[in-house]
């Protein structure tokens, strides 16, 4: 396998305190686009982070650039001497439109196949990366397609992904996105029991989202999602609002939901997800780890009790 350890099952990630394993906090390096990220990666390596959620984009790490293969041989390399983990997300906003946001879609046509290009280079960056997952999701469904066609799109353009990716042996971590086509977990499950249950396909679960529009506690998502989650991504939200907010501005209770991440025995990275933070990166991203150390610290405790 050319990937990094899955995020179930591998060697322990670091001691339990007082019970449960200590989580390994990330951040996404799409909330500090106003650094460099040589810079971002120092940053966040000083504060103590055990890895980042690398967003491909043009300000970054540009899948489209000249003479790629050098430039990601230059981030493993200072990935590797920081110690930092990584898992590549595909998100950016305008990498492959400059007009019309995460556009072209995996529902798009025309379109689709070069989201499906973006797609396989992110598995083959993150082959070389020795990254432990790719996130992506399905975009949102045009208005003149009917479910069972973008259905079937959606599944034609996983299929080709994932066969890349089991040529590299790279973990795809697929995220159900608010207003997306595939939404919430039950859109996830839909979507892997349509391909087989492939062991590649697994499961990116933003915890914000949980609790944006999953019927269930936040903890109990977590749960759900057990065995197939290859990363996780952190952010406060409130019911019912799409919108990443810093932790203690939402509704979310995070012991419990750091207890569950240990419950199902998770050991990936759990990223901080602040994308329009980025005026004041260095000092959310030290806030943010900063309650999340506390937060598990209390799950320990809540543990034991």
């Amino acid at each position: 396998m050319t990937g990094a350890t899955p995020a179930n099952g591998g060697p322990s990630p670091g001691a339990r305190p007082g019970g449960i394993r200590s989580p390994r906090f990330g951040y996404g390096t799409n909330g500090f686009t106003n650094h460099r990220l040589a810079d971002a990666l120092e940053v966040l390596a000083e504060q103590g982070y055990a890895g980042v959620a690398l967003t491909l984009d043009h300000d970054h790490l540009d899948p489209f650039a000249p003479e790629l293969s050098e430039r990601v041989e230059q981030v493993r390399a200072q990935l590797r001497r920081l110690g930092l983990a990584v898992v590549v997300e595909t998100g950016a906003r305008y990498l492959l439109d400059p007009r019309n946001k995460h556009h072209p879609t995996l529902l798009s046509e025309p379109g689709w196949s070069a989201r499906v290009d973006l797609l396989r280079r992110a598995v083959r960056i993150a082959a070389q990366l020795s990254a432990e997952a790719v996130s992506f999701w399905s975009g949102t469904k045009p208005a003149e397609l009917d479910d069972e066609t973008a259905g079937l799109r959606l599944l034609e353009g996983c299929s080709a992904v994932l066969d890349t990716a089991e040529q590299h042996g790279v973990p795809l971590g697929f995220e159900p996105e608010p207003g997306m086509f595939v939404s919430d977990l039950d859109g996830f499950e839909w979507l892997r029991a349509e391909l087989g249950r492939p062991e590649l396909f697994g499961l990116t679960l933003d915890i914000g989202h949980c609790r944006c529009l999953e019927l269930d506690p936040v903890p109990q998502c977590v749960r759900r999602a057990g065995d197939r989650l290859v990363h996780v991504q952190i952010d406060d939200m409130c019911r019912g609002t799409h919108e990443h907010l810093e932790f203690g501005d939402g509704e979310i209770d995070f012991p419990p939901v750091l207890a569950a991440l240990d419950e199902v025995d998770y050991r990936g990275l759990v990223s901080v997800e602040l994308p329009r933070h980025g005026h004041a990166a260095p000092r959310v991203s030290l806030r943010s780890i900063d309650f999340l150390r506390a937060a598990a610290l209390r799950a320990a405790a809540e543990v034991n009790t």
